[in-house]
């Protein structure tokens, strides 16, 4: 039998540190275009109270997007050591393409995929690039295609890259801003012969989109500023309404990736989740939890970066399981053997899930 094995990780963490202290200089408006008269330094803590969120990486000026997903695809590639003329398919995951610093113009032609192949010099034109655009689990649901792609026999080897730098779409007036980050990761996978169903590889994929009211829950919008071009656009996004979807929805999904394998949450080593606020997710995890009769989260089961890397999107699955892979983050390790879920929400709304044995 052959399954889909991940045979290399990378990432790329940017340079440069922002820290919430750097917001508290700012003003604050609300979507109204109100001026939020609270004290800014106390707006900020109490956004590091809710998200977890101390500090963030932002790309430096002169990188883009697919900058940055060439550098954390490099590594994977490196790190899987195999021939890139040999891939199959190259998947990029996004949401907003190359947006040059100072300008907040979205560039997705030609796509990041063709841009990294390019910079890549893979020069087999089977190799074919191509972006997907999911929200928050656009690298999750890249590797579920590159999944269906091989076992289709139309690949046996891709690269799966998520990749963004949200730093140059943000409204600095608008409490949300501060969630956000920049940062890249990728994975090659394989297709391998395996032997017996405990071997390594993906076990089970599950996604879902849910596109009624839900689908602007992240949208672009204008400044809250109220004197701003009202041609401009920033990310915007309905927290409480995200938070009631992801806890309605998300712990649902990952139960039924996990169904699907005949998996027990007993199994799961590590769930690999997406970085989006801490408080949120760990409300979904222990959601999870009581799916399966239990009451307690068990300790270590879900790494976090997300308070010192932020929210990088796309970027957040593989960059915190690259880290991870390779011993970066005290406390966790895998081993062969382990079982892993991979899962993320975001917009669309659009939730993905992979159960994974190492």
């Amino acid at each position: 039998m052959k399954r889909t094995v991940i045979t290399g990780t990378g990432s790329f963490i940017p340079e440069l540190v922002k820290k919430n202290r750097d917001f508290a200089v700012h003003d604050f408006f609300d979507e109204n275009k109100k001026r939020i008269e609270t004290d800014p330094t106390i707006v900020v803590e109490k956004f590091r109270q809710i998200t977890g969120i101390a500090e963030r990486r932002y790309a430096m000026p002169d990188l883009t997007a697919s900058d940055i997903g060439y550098l954390a695809g490099l590594e994977a590639i490196r790190d899987s050591g195999i021939n890139p003329e040999e891939l199959g398919q190259l998947i990029v995951a996004h949401n907003f393409g190359d947006v040059i610093k100072y300008s907040n113009q979205t560039d997705i032609l030609p796509a990041l995929a063709s841009r990294i192949k390019n910079k890549l010099a893979i020069k087999n034109p089977y190799c074919v690039a191509y972006d997907i655009l999911f929200g928050c689990p656009g690298w999750v649901q890249g590797l579920i295609q590159a999944d269906a792609f091989m076992k289709a026999q139309l690949a046996e080897k891709c690269l799966v890259i998520g990749t963004e730098t949200l730093s140059r779409v943000l409204d600095v007036y608008d409490r949300d801003s501060m969630i956000f980050s920049d940062g890249a990761g990728a994975a090659v996978v394989e297709f391998i012969d395996v032997e017996g169903e405990q071997s390594a590889g993906i076990l089970s994929t599950a996604s879902l989109s849910h596109c009624e009211d839900e689908t602007f829950y992240l949208y672009l919008g204008e400044s809250n500023f109220p004197h701003s071009d009202p041609r401009l656009r920033y990310i915007k996004m309905k927290g409480r309404k995200i938070y009631e979807y992801a806890l309605n929805h998300v712990p649902a999904a990952m139960k039924e990736c996990l169904d699907k394998a005949d998996v027990s949450i007993d199994e799961v080593k590590m769930v690999f989740l997406h970085q989006a606020n801490e408080k949120m997710d760990e409300a979904i995890m222990r959601k999870l939890f009581k799916l399966y009769g239990k009451n307690e989260l068990r300790k270590n089961i879900m790494p976090m970066n997300i308070h010192t890397l932020g929210n990088s999107s796309v970027a957040t699955v593989p960059t915190l399981f690259d880290r991870v892979s390779r011993g970066e983050m005290d406390g966790y390790s895998l081993q062969q053997g382990d079982i892993v879920l991979f899962a993320s929400v975001g917009a669309g709304m659009n939730i993905s899930a992979i159960c994974y044995r190492i």
